[in-house]
C-alpha cells in the first residue's frame, strides 16, 4: 500500500512536538489535505487536541498495549483514505521501558518505515544541536530521520547559525524554525496539555498554531518527505503471539481483519460553540446499527462522555458498536435522569475539575446508585472509578459522589500513578477469567484516603504499576469493575465481548 507518512518525534518529552505535530495537521487540513492523525503511546489529552486539529479521530499506536501487528493494521486501515498520515511519537525518539527500547517511538518507525522529522529544542544551543541530531540519525541505522525543525529559536542569527551547522554535518535538512512564542494557546495541566473539552477557546488555538505552522514551516517539504515513505506490505493476519485480557470463551470471537477495524464515524470530540459539549442520551446513529430484531433488540450500553469523563480510546468504543451493542452517550453534567440502559462503560477523565457539578446532581447519582444495586454491569476506569466512589477530598472540601464503592479519594500535585501496568486477575469478576494477564496504563493524581471494603473485593494483583491500594486493585460490586487501570480494546480483546455479554444477561433478566 502507498501511505504518505512521516512520524514526529523529538529528544525528550516537552520538545514541543505536540503543538508542532497540531500545527502541520492543521496547516495541511486547510489546504484541503485529508489527515490521519496518530499518537503514539496511551496518552489521551494530546490525542484529542491531533483530532481536533484534523477533524476526524486519532488513533493510539502503542507497543506496550497492543502487539506489532494490532498496530499495524490499525495504521493501515485507518490511514486508508487520508491523503497523510502524521503520527505523533512520545518522549524521547529512542526512549522506552527496557533497554533495548522495544517500546520506543523509534521502534513504531520502523515497524511502519515511516521518515522521522526530528522536532528539536534550540534553548541555549546552537553547534552542539549538529552532534545530537547526528547521534539521532546514527544511533539507530533502520530509523529514518530524514529532516529537522528547530523550536523556540532566539532571533534568525541563533536559526541561521543552527541551519548551517545541521545541514552541513548531519547532511540532513532543516525544513523549519519556529521562534519563542509570546503567547501560550495551549495552557497546560499535569503532563500535559489541557483536554479540548475544557479549552472553551479549543478552535481558535488551533487557527493560531496551524498560522504559525504556515509561516515557520515548509510544508511542500514535510508533504514530499510523507510521499517518500516506502510502500507497506500488508499482513495476512498469520503471526501469532500471546492474548492478552481474554478469557478463553472469548478467544474464538477475536477478530482478526479489518471487520475490528472498521472506520470509526462516531464524533469523537466537542462542540465549542459557546463552550457547550454534544447533546448526550443520543444513540450512535451515525455508525452503522447493530443488528438486531423485535425478538433480540441490540443491548443498550450507556457511556458517560462530557468535559469530566472524556478518556476514552476510539477503538473501545467502535469495539462496543461492532459487537452489537447500541451505545447512549449520557452525561451528569447534564443530564438529570439516566436513560434505560442494559450496561454502563464510565471512561477517565478529571472528575477533581467538575467535583462541584457531579456533587450537585443528586438525581443522576442516586438513580445509578440504585442501577449498581440492581446488578447493572458497569467497567469503569479511573475518573470512572472515582466517581463511583463515596466523595472526593479537594483542599479540605468533600464532594459526595456515587457511592456504590466504599472508597474515598483525596489529590496531590504529584502523580499518584503514572505508567503502564501489568495485571494478573485473581479473584472472581464479572469480566475476566481468573489467571487472565491484563496490559494497561494507569495516570492519576489521586489516592485512597478511606477504603472500607472487604479485600477480597479488590480482584486484581498489580505486577507493574500502583493501582488502588497495597499492590491490588480491580474493585468488584456485584456487575461492577472500576480500576485505575485504562484498557486498550486491541490489546484487551475480551474486554468488550465481556461488557457485551453481561449487557445481554441483564437485559434478559429485567
Amino acid at each position: 500500500m502507498e501511505i504518505p507518512r512521516i512520524l514526529i518525534a523529538a529528544l525528550r518529552g516537552g520538545s514541543g512536538k505536540t503543538i508542532l505535530s497540531i500545527g502541520i495537521i492543521a496547516a495541511l487540513t486547510k489546504l484541503g489535505k485529508s489527515i490521519a492523525p496518530f499518537k503514539k503511546g496511551p496518552d489521551y489529552i494530546d490525542a484529542g487536541w491531533l483530532a481536533l486539529a484534523a477533524d476526524r479521530p486519532c488513533y493510539n499506536l502503542d507497543s506496550f498495549l497492543l502487539r506489532p501487528k494490532d498496530n499495524f493494521q490499525s495504521f493501515l486501515y485507518h490511514s486508508s483514505d487520508c491523503s497523510v498520515s502524521v503520527i505523533e511519537g512520545n518522549r524521547g525518539l529512542f526512549d522506552g521501558i527496557d533497554l533495548e527500547g522495544s517500546t520506543s517511538t523509534a521502534e513504531l518507525a520502523k515497524l511502519l518505515q515511516c521518515p522521522v522529522v526530528l522536532c528539536v529544542d534550540c534553548t541555549k544551543i546552537t553547534r552542539t544541536m549538529a552532534a545530537v541530531v547526528m547521534g539521532c540519525s546514527l544511533f539507530d541505522a533502520d530509523v529514518m530521520v530524514k529532516a529537522v525543525i528547530l523550536n523556540r529559536v532566539a532571533n534568525p542569527r541563533h536559526e541561521k547559525k543552527l541551519r548551517d551547522s545541521i545541514e552541513h554535518y548531519c547532511d540532513i535538512p532543516v525544513i523549519g524554525a519556529i521562534p519563542k512564542l509570546d503567547h501560550q494557546h495551549f495552557p497546560e495541566r499535569h503532563l500535559g496539555l489541557v483536554p479540548t473539552s475544557e479549552h472553551d477557546w479549543a478552535i481558535e488555538a488551533i487557527d493560531a498554531i496551524a498560522k504559525v505552522a504556515e509561516q515557520y514551516l515548509d510544508l511542500d517539504a514535510i508533504l514530499k518527505i510523507s510521499q517518500q515513505a516506502p510502500l507497506l506490505k500488508t499482513e495476512d493476519g498469520g503471526q501469532k503471539t500471546e492474548d492478552r485480557g481474554q478469557g478463553s470463551e472469548f478467544r474464538s470471537q477475536r477478530p482478526e481483519n479489518q471487520s475490528f477495524y472498521r472506520k470509526s464515524r462516531i464524533q469523537h470530540r466537542v462542540s465549542y460553540d459557546k463552550g457547550t459539549e454534544t447533546s448526550s442520551q443520543e444513540p450512535a446513529t451515525s455508525r452503522q446499527q447493530p443488528v438486531s430484531s423485535e425478538r433480540h433488540p441490540a443491548p443498550r450500553i450507556g457511556v458517560i462522555r462530557d468535559s469530566a469523563f472524556q478518556f476514552y480510546y476510539p477503538e473501545n468504543i467502535d469495539a462496543l458498536s461492532d459487537g452489537g451493542a447500541e451505545v447512549i452517550f449520557i452525561s451528569p453534567l447534564r443530564d438529570r435522569n439516566l436513560p434505560k440502559l442494559d450496561a454502563l462503560y464510565i471512561g477517565g477523565g478529571f472528575p477533581e475539575t467538575h467535583a462541584q457539578q457531579l456533587a450537585d446532581n443528586a438525581s443522576f447519582s442516586r438513580q445509578l446508585k440504585a442501577l449498581a444495586d440492581d446488578g447493572l454491569p458497569i467497567y469503569a476506569e479511573c475518573g470512572g472509578l472515582m466517581y463511583l466512589g463515596k466523595k472526593l477530598v479537594l483542599e479540605g472540601n468533600a464532594y459526595p459522589m456515587v457511592g456504590v464503592l466504599p472508597v474515598a479519594f483525596d489529590f496531590y500535585k504529584k502523580p499518584q500513578g503514572h505508567g503502564y501496568t501489568i495485571i494478573t486477575v485473581q479473584g472472581e469478576n464479572p469480566y475476566f477469567d481468573v489467571g487472565t494477564e491484563i496490559r494497561g496504563h494507569e495516570f492519576h493524581y489521586s489516592r485512597v484516603s478511606d477504603w472500607t471494603g472487604n479485600e477480597n473485593d479488590l480482584v486484581f494483583h498489580m505486577k507493574r504499576g500502583v493501582g488502588i491500594t497495597k499492590d491490588r486493585d480491580g474493585i468488584v460490586y456485584k456487575n461492577v469493575l472500576a480500576t485505575y487501570t485504562h484498557v486498550h480494546a486491541l490489546g484487551t480483546p475480551g474486554w468488550a465481548g465481556a461488557l457485551i455479554r453481561n449487557a445481554v444477561k441483564f437485559k434478559d433478566s429485567r
